[in-house]
């Protein structure tokens, strides 16, 4: 493959898997004023945000299998289709439970946008070449974070908080476009004549027996489960209590996402240099070490927003060598049923998220504490999950023969 050709995929792909992300990071400058807007308190509001997680997890079981039967551009349109529709119903909501119901079928639509990319990653790819691919991939998908929070500060300055759904409403028709004009569809025909219904249940079986692919799922889940945790906190916490305005959040916020995107760009070098499984064993283990150093200065007292800025751009650079990179590992040996696998992929990793933000959720109360909880607490279990599934002689042999089988 062209190195053109490469990028122009890694683009379109990326359009697509930050569809939905870029409707979270949007949002999150807006939470404070939809709460105030609709008469909602921090908790229901914040749910408008767990019900998009939801549905965005669960969507996705049901797209990798039928991406898998019918092909990958087909459930890409229909999803597409209904986030659109469903971002229109958000700008028109008139209280915070239409917003939480809207929010959950636009996360079924935009679901199809985080499954089925990583599938077709795999369709054309597989190693170190799959690792570069998907971190151009997510080099084009982290800008999200970066943009769409500056994006949405603006819109919400303009237009109000609802300016914010018509605004990922036309991202969902560019969606559309680059999908119609640019990417050519990599299941064959050939290729899906054995995928059904009873081979999707039957796949799934497969994969929820496959102790690797689960200790690969779950610890790029925890990892990112973490950072689920400050999308549900930071702006209540940057905002509120240490008194920022939405720009300045939204530039405190794409700080972290520029370490995550910067970081992942060398995964394919440091891959083929010391080895994919090398590069996560150190990466989260590296992260695991800078929470827990944030979450003893918070919990101490400290209480300086420079000090969380700082170490949380460390740790999400090292999050940037980790969650590309499982991924691959954990498609590597299910070529056959890409999309399946990675539907299971995505559902338990968002579901993961989710509930760890209930979690920290019970706890919020505005302050970094609650949030740097949570955010440790997900690093610390991905360390535990490395040391299980990547970890000793005995793990790797067992590895070996379960590939040879």
């Amino acid at each position: 493959m062209t190195s053109s050709r490469f990028f122009r995929i890694a683009l379109v792909l990326g359009l697509l898997s930050a569809v939905g992300p870029f409707a979270i990071d949007m949002y999150l400058p807006a939470l404070p004023e939809i709460g105030s807007s609709l008469g909602a308190a921090i908790g229901p509001v914040q749910m408008s945000l767990t019900a998009f997680f939801l549905s965005l997890g669960v969507g996705q079981l049901l797209y990798g299998p039928v991406s898998d039967m019918v092909g990958r551009k087909p459930p890409l349109y229909f999803g597409l289709g209904l986030f659109a529709l469903a971002s229109v119903g958000c700008a028109l909501a008139t209280d915070i439970h239409m917003l939480i119901a809207l929010r959950f079928v636009q996360g079924l639509g935009a679901a199809a946008g985080m499954a089925i990319p990583r599938a077709v990653v795999r369709d054309l790819h597989t190693g170190n070449d799959a690792a570069r691919l998907m971190s151009l991939l997510m080099l084009v998908f982290s800008v999200s974070p970066i943009l769409a929070p500056l994006v949405g500060s603006a819109v919400i300055a303009f237009t109000g908080w609802r300016g914010v759904f018509w605004a990922v409403t036309l991202a969902a028709g560019a969606g559309l476009l680059a999908t119609g004009a640019f990417l050519k569809e990599t299941r064959p025909v050939q290729e899906r004549v054995e995928s059904s219904l009873g081979s999707a249940v039957r796949a799934y079986g497969l994969l929820l027996r496959d102790g690797h692919y689960l200790g690969l799922v779950f610890i790029g889940a925890f990892a990112m489960a973490g950072f689920f945790t400050y999308l549900a906190n930071s702006s209540f916490v940057m905002i509120d209590h240490y008194g920022l305005s939405p720009t300045l959040y939204s530039l405190a916020f794409g700080v972290n996402a520029a370490a995550f995107i910067g970081a992942s760009q060398f995964n394919g070098a440091l891959g083929e240099r010391f080895g994919l499984v090398r590069l996560v064993k150190f990466s989260v283990g590296a992260c695991g070490l800078v929470m827990l150093a944030m979450f003893g200065y918070f919990a101490s007292g400290g209480d300086q927003l420079e000090v969380l800025i700082v170490l949380y751009f460390i740790a999400s650079a090292f999050m940037g060598f980790v969650i590309p990179t499982t991924s691959v590992l954990a498609l590597e040996q299910h070529g056959a049923i890409a999309g399946t696998a990675s539907a299971l992929l995505g559902t338990l990793q968002m579901l993961t998220g989710a509930l760890v933000m209930a979690v920290v959720g019970l706890f919020t109360d505005g302050r970094p504490l609650p949030m740097v909880a949570g955010m440790t607490a997900g690093a610390l279990i991905s360390v535990l999950l490395v040391w299980l599934t990547l970890g000793g002689p005995r793990t790797a042999a067992r590895r070996a023969a379960e590939a040879s089988r």
